[in-house]
């Protein structure tokens, strides 16, 4: 098979080639500027690659119920520009004989750790991608899960440490998992970059705390079988066992499961960085089977 995939962010967008084997031949990045401008560089890409099927991994909020009359829109995002844009829209156009499958960044990301990854052969994964946002994909039963639009776990509330007197950044719930730990709010409660942090320093312990609430609450609402935590913050490989260390405080022994003591029930994706194009890949693979 010759599969296209995008894995669209707020940041950059990634397209690729690749085949149903998880394996990517070629790719390309650009940034997100304008949706017109961005999509019509996807356009651009593909245009000459002759693949079977595509699939469109989209930071959002996205609306990605196929019978909806705006499937396929970038929503209440806050990105410039992007809010209600269709998206999906502008590929159809473009490809009216393709099947296109279109779905979240972090259940195509999600997608493609059950695939290929760190989460093949499991019925119930979660992945959380900590970066620029926070968003998380949930598999459930052998589905990715979508419901009423699809699931916003990066915007749960949090209860604040004693010791934090940070109000949050997310302009829509302040104090929410996104608005306390995403990259932007460590830049801004610290003054310095996450990856400017060194590994002693109190952000470590203060943002372990804050995921290892949020992981402890998705352990007691979806009992997933592994969490997976991706994104340009969990590029602190110190910071796993600091998170499982919190998780397992506020859980408490009251799920008694070898699993959560396990040092790899929650992990770093096996795809790496990849974990979106192939969850891409993975979702063209979807598109076909339709």
């Amino acid at each position: 098979m010759k599969l296209g995939a995008i894995e669209g962010g707020g940041t950059k967008f990634v397209v690729g080639i690749g085949n149903e084997k998880g394996e990517i031949f070629d790719r390309a990045s650009f940034p997100t500027t304008t949706p017109e401008e961005t999509m019509a560089r996807c356009v651009e890409y593909f245009k000459d690659k002759d693949v079977e099927a595509i699939g469109f991994s989209c930071f959002g909020p996205i609306d990605p119920d196929p019978d909806s009359p705006t499937y396929g829109y970038v929503t209440t995002t806050p990105k410039p520009y992007w809010a209600n844009y269709n998206a999906l829209g502008d590929l159809k156009k473009a490809f009216p004989n393709t099947p296109i499958a279109f779905d979240t960044d972090v259940n195509g990301a999600c997608l493609g750790e059950v695939t290929f990854g760190a989460g093949k052969g499991l019925k119930n994964v979660v992945y959380y991608t900590i970066g620029t946002g926070v968003g998380a994909g949930v598999y459930v039963e052998g589905n990715l899960v979508h419901g009423l639009v699809h699931p916003e776990a990066g915007h749960v509330p949090l209860i604040i440490r004693e010791d934090d007197p940070y109000k949050g950044r997310c302009p829509y719930h302040g104090n929410c998992l996104e608005g306390m730990c995403a990259g932007p709010a460590i830049e801004d409660r610290w003054g310095k970059s996450a990856k400017e942090l060194p590994v002693d320093h109190p952000a470590w312990d203060l943002e372990a705390y804050y995921i290892g609430q949020a992981l402890a609450s998705v352990v007691l609402i979806l009992s997933p079988q592994k969490i997976i935590l991706g994104g340009g913050v969990m590029h602190q490989s110190h910071l796993f066992p600091m998170i499982s260390k919190y998780m397992n405080q506020f859980l408490n022994d009251y799920i008694k499961h070898d699993a959560l003591k396990d040092p790899n029930y929650i992990q770093w994706p096996a795809l790496g960085d990849n974990a979106g194009l192939c969850g891409s890949i993975a979702l063209a693979m979807k598109a076909l089977e339709k």
